[in-house]
């Protein structure tokens, strides 16, 4: 074990100092690209300022025989593209066990690792996963002279880690965040459900029989889906909240299911996800529109942070109360509408245009140690 002292401490010798806060950067939509596809790969310039995160697929959905191509191509792509100030180049190398992961983290990082700001460790199982990737970042930094660290962002996709969530987030101060990853999560926990991410129309609950009625069990009743992945989520969420890295949710394979993909995306947001993947462009805009806070939602928020003035007692808004805790919650909302207008005009614009209101507000004593009881 590391002293505590040592935690901020480069693990080689040349490489840089590592961060000890992950950077506030909007990471709302992380598009997935795979770099041997040529096609693909034109796209790329046309779309930096449009995606928070682009990011150079290595692993999954790249054939074996097209590995060294993808590893090449997102060279290529890094050297000849500037990404400016608000888009992202991440990559998801191979997995740890793979026989091209090696070569995955020297070649990016020794030609362009000036260009990326977090690579992607897929299957991370534990803590000791983060760790060898975290020297070998490290050694490899040093050897490029690159003046600051690149961070990891781990993917949840096992049982063991899930179980090990909470000392793989503390792993080491590179750690950037999670994404969950529902498909091989599902396969490893044998989950009987053969979709990437989303509800299933079996997970459900059923409404009682009804009173007085012959053969009542069989009587019609009402079901209601459940989310397969709110338990998961929610660890997640506050695992990373613990440690100070950013949740994400991951794929959803449905293309064409645009509105389930905005419900499984929204439920994310609101159980605290920063962001999401998008694996094909119509992704993109869904993900953009959920992941951030609707002009009324910051129009409240502002209103709450207002009315509260130094954050201490209570005061009555539009007929409910509003706390110290409320302010909590409003200042989240008000500070990511912030830090997403400095790099969107559109949403700078929308959350400008939004009216304060205006609704009368009155002081309301709170008995002490009783939080919400208004006397």
């Amino acid at each position: 074990m590391r002293s505590a002292k040592d935690f901020f401490k480069p693990l080689a010798v040349g490489a840089p100092r590592p961060v000890t806060e992950v950077p506030a950067r909007p990471s709302r939509v992380i598009h997935f690209f795979d770099p041997s596809n040529e096609k693909m790969a034109a796209k790329i310039p046309s779309m930096v300022g449009t995606v928070d995160v682009l990011l150079g697929n290595l692993e999954d959905a790249v054939k074996a025989d097209k590995k060294v191509a993808a590893r090449e191509g997102l060279v290529k792509i890094a050297k000849a593209t500037d990404f400016g100030e608000n888009t992202q180049l991440w990559t998801r190398v191979n997995a740890l066990d793979s026989p091209w992961v090696l070569d995955d983290l020297v070649t990016l990082v020794t030609e362009i690792g000036d260009k990326l700001d977090v690579i992607m460790v897929p299957k991370v199982e534990g803590p000791e996963d983060i760790h060898y990737v975290d020297r070998l970042l490290a050694q490899l930094e040093a050897r490029a002279g690159l003046q600051r660290p690149i961070l990891v962002h781990a993917i949840l996709e096992t049982a063991r880690g899930m179980a090990n969530v909470e000392e793989i987030c503390g792993a080491s101060p590179r750690m950037q965040g999670l994404s969950l990853g529902p498909a091989d999560l599902a396969a490893d926990r044998r989950m009987k459900t053969t979709r990437v991410g989303g509800g299933h129309p079996g997970y459900l609950v059923r409404q009682d029989p009804p009173a007085g009625v012959d053969d009542a069990v069989h009587a019609d009743r009402a079901t209601y889906q459940q989310d397969l992945w709110h338990y998961t989520i929610a660890r997640m969420v506050d695992a990373c909240a613990m440690h100070g890295i950013l949740p994400y949710y991951g794929p959803f394979g449905d293309i064409k299911d645009v509105v389930a993909c905005e419900d499984q995306f929204r439920n994310a947001f609101l159980l605290g996800c920063v962001g999401t993947w998008s694996l094909h462009p119509v992704q993109i805009e869904i993900a953009k529109r959920v992941f951030s806070p609707s002009a009324e939602d910051v129009a409240h928020a502002r209103r709450v942070v207002e009315a509260m003035g130094d954050g201490t007692g209570a005061v009555m808004l539009d007929g409910k109360m509003e706390d110290d805790a409320s302010l909590k919650q409003c200042l989240v909302i008000v500070e990511l509408a912030e830090r997403l207008s400095r790099t969107d005009p559109e949403l700078a614009q929308l959350y400008a245009a939004v009216p304060d209101g205006g609704a009368d507000v009155a002081d309301v004593a709170v008995s002490s140690g009783n939080e919400g009881s208004a006397q």
